[in-house]
């Protein structure tokens, strides 16, 4: 971990975030959100890259999202390209809570179908928030080639993002909805219900969404 900058010492605060208990990373990245300076930036964008506990990246984002986009911005759009998946995933969910739109060229096909999930799950909520006005269509055409794909959790929050771009979405799915593909089928007819009525269980969608597939119907 490099921090740069006229002082010879690293703050106890950075030299924290490396120890091996979760609570003193936790306190450490407190630390540095609460007192903000552009020599952590470096520090904190690497260690999100490799943090394994959740409240700790947490934190870790939180402090990023303290300091100036300016600094942070560069980083983290560096960070999309990397090799390693949990640096991708954390810096675009950084950048999703940041939600500066000049981070939106990061958002590439190949990021929003990266075969690690937690990193495209990660790629849609952030493109849903960054996504510029009257790219939206667009960005829904990418996300419905994912219909049918993953686990649970990943098909909710492809749902998710692909209503929250509202009816821009619905010639995708209904096109996708008329497939051949029932699992994809299924999965475009339940976030279409979705779309219609956001309080609406997913569970209970899809299993009305296979319901009219397996009738041969398309809702």
């Amino acid at each position: 971990m490099t921090v740069t900058g006229p002082d010879s010492e690293v703050p106890e605060a950075l030299r924290s975030l490396a120890d091996g208990r979760a609570a003193v990373r936790l306190r450490a990245a407190l630390a540095v959100g609460t007192a903000p300076d552009a020599r952590y930036v470096g520090a904190l964008v690497e260690r999100c890259a490799v943090e394994d506990e959740f409240f700790v990246r947490d934190m870790l984002t939180w402090a990023l999202t303290r300091h100036p986009v300016a600094l942070t911005l560069p980083a983290l759009v560096r960070e999309v390209g990397s090799e390693r998946a949990r640096a991708r995933s954390q810096a675009l969910h950084t950048l999703s809570k940041i939600g500066d739109r000049r981070a939106w060229p990061a958002i590439t096909r190949e990021v929003l179908t990266d075969a690690d999930e937690e990193v495209a799950r990660s790629a849609w909520r952030a493109a849903v928030l960054l996504v510029p006005e009257g790219r939206e269509p667009e960005l829904a055409a990418v996300l419905a080639t994912r219909l049918g794909r993953g686990g649970r959790e990943t098909r909710l929050s492809l749902s998710r993002a692909l209503a929250a771009l509202g009816e821009v979405v619905v010639p995708v799915l209904r096109e996708a909805g008329a497939g051949p593909d029932p699992e994809v089928r299924a999965h475009a007819l339940a976030t279409e219900r979705l779309l219609r009525d956001p309080d609406a269980g997913f569970e209970a969608a899809v299993e009305e969404a296979k319901r009219i597939v397996a009738l041969g119907g398309d809702g």
